[in-house]
């Protein structure tokens, strides 16, 4: 009886989720989105997380901003752009959103979308690595140790090797 309770349970939420996204609600058309991109309480349906994303990101949902710039980056749902995963990943990036940062700056660095510039990748692994994130951290440190985008140093390197590490 429990499961059958949760089930309904289930669909009632969902048509609310539906209807608030309908109705511009940018959180629920987000959440949405994240459902039909993993399959979550609805089937996989990657255009239709493409569709969802979208109508949030054109509203400044910053999340949903990111998602939809890794949805074209990889090429799932849409046609595999890397200038669009760009322009989507900057608006949440601009917005403070650490992950975007970090992507932003992974394309700069590997010129894609973008002609490659790794003083504006630094920039925006800075940003990210500022708010504790691992993977810019590392990125920024192989920068410095590298001497890409900044005078090489390894004392800098290593300052930000160690955060990323936790060491």
């Amino acid at each position: 009886m429990d499961a059958i309770q949760n089930m309904q349970s289930d669909c009632r939420g969902l048509k609310e989720l539906l209807q608030a996204a309908e109705q511009g609600d940018a959180d629920a058309q987000y959440r949405l989105g994240v459902m039909y991109r993993n399959g979550n309480g609805v089937s996989e349906d990657l255009e239709e997380a493409v569709r969802w994303y979208r109508l949030a990101a054109e509203q400044g949902h910053a999340k949903a901003q990111y998602n939809l710039g890794l949805m074209y980056d990889y090429g799932l749902g849409a046609p595999q752009d890397c200038t669009e995963a760009v322009r989507w990943y900057r608006q949440p990036a601009e917005q403070g959103y650490a992950r975007a940062q970090f992507n932003l700056g992974w394309m700069y660095a590997n010129g894609r979308g973008v002609p490659q510039d790794y003083t504006e990748a630094v920039r925006w692994y800075t940003k990210a690595a500022e708010q504790g994130n691992a993977l810019a951290q590392t990125h920024l440190g192989g920068m410095y140790a590298k001497g890409k985008g900044v005078p090489q140093d390894e004392k800098e390197a290593a300052r930000w090797f160690t955060k990323a590490f936790g060491v």
